[in-house]
């Protein structure tokens, strides 16, 4: 919330904006059509949607009349439609985007290395903790928002009851897998991840164009020999790679490449091309997209090949370098949580004929997530 002891000390026209001074020397400048576009009475009261149309003004709209009234807030009496307009002063402070746009980004993640073995308490949590209020399930999400992982301990290991734990958060992401996904070893699989082979470190489905946020895997049993778990942060190999190799990093940044999945058990062809390694608005880490089992044939244009193929290489072996790499093995009633655009996981071979290793998959988009947090936090935009 907007500390009170903000107030506007002095209000200036300009060509195109409202200049604003606050009483601790910060200056607003307010752009008419914004001014407009968010006049408070558009907003509908019940589902908060913006009514006016931007289109039902002209570029040319201002300010006819402006002052400050009795509680020291903006009024403003367009000069088209007649439309009067007030905005509290802990309003136009709160999303002035002056004042935004001057502050230096501050990056939520805490990336982390292989010493994270030794550390895998910060991301732990007991299920009852979550399941209890919702200040146990905050702390579960910023785990997960922060680390991009999370093992949740002692949780049921009925069928499907890691259920009730993600509806906590929000509804699931189908996909072409089913809810839950069996993660056992079967004959004729139609994914590596339903054998006893050891899996490459890699992300989930990075052939759909919008790769699901985050993975549950709750463990039922896991008494076979082998079988570890891996995981690397690929925020923290990206990081490493802008700083040490920053030809690299560009390459995996600016070159897409085509992964493609050819499901037996599916009348679809999944095709979707995408860097490696993409960023946000704030150029901060968004996703990784890793998996050499599904990398397709690649069609990059010629010149660019024999560059990618050795930024690719490069990638490859930090994410399955020791430097980065993080094992443990599931026991039965943990379920790992984690950012499936951020954490890369696989895990070792394991003997099927020593004993049993049955884990159930589940999906959510990450935003959410995000919203969830958003929701709890009390956060304001």
């Amino acid at each position: 919330m907007i500390n009170s002891k903000f107030t506007i000390k002095k209000l200036l026209k300009t060509k195109n904006t409202i200049k604003i001074q606050w009483n601790d020397k910060k200056i607003s400048n307010f752009d008419f059509l914004w001014l407009r576009d968010n006049c408070p009475s558009v907003e509908h009261p019940h589902a908060r949607h913006r009514m006016f149309n931007i289109l039902d003004v002209s570029e040319k709209i201002y300010p006819r009349k402006y002052h400050l009234n009795n509680k020291g807030n903006l009024e403003i009496l367009w000069s088209e439609g007649q439309h009067h307009s007030c905005y509290s002063s802990n309003w136009l402070r709160k999303n002035c985007y002056t004042i935004k746009n001057e502050k230096k980004y501050v990056t939520p993640y805490k990336k982390w290395d292989s010493k994270f073995s030794d550390n895998l308490k910060i991301v732990t949590i007991d299920y009852k903790e979550i399941i209890k209020n919702n200040k146990g399930l905050l702390k579960w999400l910023e785990q997960l928002n922060i680390f991009g992982l999370s093992i949740v301990k002692n949780a049921p290991t009925k069928k499907n009851s890691a259920l009730k734990l993600i509806n906590k958060i929000s509804h699931i992401r189908e996909t072409f897998f089913k809810t839950p996904f069996e993660v056992i070893n079967i004959p004729k699989p139609n994914n590596t991840a339903y054998t006893s082979y050891g899996l490459r470190n890699h992300t989930d489905l990075p052939y759909y164009e919008y790769a699901p946020g985050y993975q549950f895997l709750h463990c039922l049993i896991n008494n076979a020999k082998g079988g570890e778990s891996s995981i690397v942060d690929g925020f923290a190999v990206a990081d490493y790679l802008k700083k040490n190799d920053p030809e690299v990093f560009k390459i995996l940044l600016n070159t897409h490449v085509k992964f493609k999945d050819n499901d037996y058990t599916q009348n679809t062809i999944r095709v979707f091309h995408s860097p490696l390694i993409t960023l946000n608005k704030d150029l901060d880490y968004k996703d990784i997209r890793f998996s050499i089992a599904t990398m397709a044939a690649l069609d990059i244009e010629p010149k660019k090949m024999s560059k990618f193929y050795r930024a690719y290489r490069k990638f490859a072996s930090l994410v399955h370098h020791k430097k980065f790499s993080v094992n443990f093995k599931l026991k039965p009633g943990d379920i790992f949580c984690f950012n499936n655009r951020r954490v890369l996981h696989g895990r070792k071979e394991y003997d099927p004929n020593s004993g049993h290793r049955h884990l159930q998959g589940y999906y959510l988009d990450r935003d959410e997530l995000i919203s969830r947090i958003n929701y709890l936090k009390k956060i304001e935009f």
